[in-house]
């Protein structure tokens, strides 16, 4: 019964990838998990990368694809995806705990510059929420806030004006907080910041030239900073600092 029930997954699968069939998201997500809890993991990436090429943009879809290539052992494939499920979803917990243990297996052990503390407490409310989620909380103290201005328009008493203008001032400071968290969020998810470099080991060059000064070597499976392109190299910066040149068909942006 097992191998019949394998047998027709199979054709499913096959119908899929050579037919012109529209099915639709949800259908082909539900047939991949299928393919990927019966082991077939080659087969679960196909429909999986067919739901990513219908412009789909989901954290369960880029996990799953996270794990399929974990099991594939195709780590710097899995870290991409893992980070681009981060990306839309930070504070899931599955998420984080498969990055780092993909993060485990890789060449590179790179010590992060320390952060000043503000930028430490930024990134620790920034991580915690996706950006519809901070929008909605924005939404909530603005809301808030423009009862409290009335409030303290409308009121005849000194003490309920001071009081409400000295709440307005915090609520407006959270309020702003909210939106700025929520517009850099939104612009994060849209622009491609970040990469995995694919490549075995490559050299960082100090220019973007093959004939420049060997400045280090990094290893498959490491995110790197993008910071500039030139003539199909980019500048990177690695999480200790240091700078240089790929490149650019050496990385898979997140």
């Amino acid at each position: 019964m097992k191998r019949t029930k394998n047998f027709a997954l199979v054709a499913l699968l096959q119908l899929i990838a050579w037919s012109g069939f529209a099915y639709t998201p949800d259908s082909l997500l539900a047939i991949g998990n299928r393919a990927y809890n019966q082991g077939m993991y080659d087969s679960a990436l196909l429909v999986y990368n067919q739901v990513a090429g219908q412009d789909l943009q989901s954290a369960q879809l880029f996990y799953n694809m996270g794990n399929a290539y974990f099991k594939n052992n195709n780590v710097p494939a899995a870290i991409l995806f893992f980070e681009k499920a981060r990306k839309l979803d930070p504070s899931d917990e599955n998420i984080q705990y498969n990055l780092s243990v993909a993060n485990s297996m890789i060449v590179d052990k790179i010590e992060q510059v320390p952060e000043l503390f503000y930028k430490t407490w930024w990134n620790y409310f920034y991580n915690l929420f996706n950006a519809d989620t901070w929008t909605a909380i924005a939404l909530f103290l603005l809301t808030f806030l423009i009862i409290l201005i009335t409030w303290f328009v409308l009121t005849k008493s000194r003490t309920s004006k001071q009081t409400s203008f000295y709440l307005g001032i915090i609520l407006l400071f959270f309020t702003i907080t909210a939106f700025g968290l929520a517009s850099q969020k939104y612009y994060y998810s849209k622009e491609h910041q970040e990469a995995i470099v694919f490549t075995p080991a490559i050299t960082v060059k100090s220019s973007p030239t093959q004939s420049a000064v060997d400045l280090f070597v990094i290893h498959e499976g490491t995110k790197v900073k993008l910071l500039d392109r030139v003539s199909g190299w980019i500048e990177i910066r690695i999480p200790d600092g240091s700078i240089g040149w790929l490149p650019e068909n050496s990385v898979q942006e997140i």
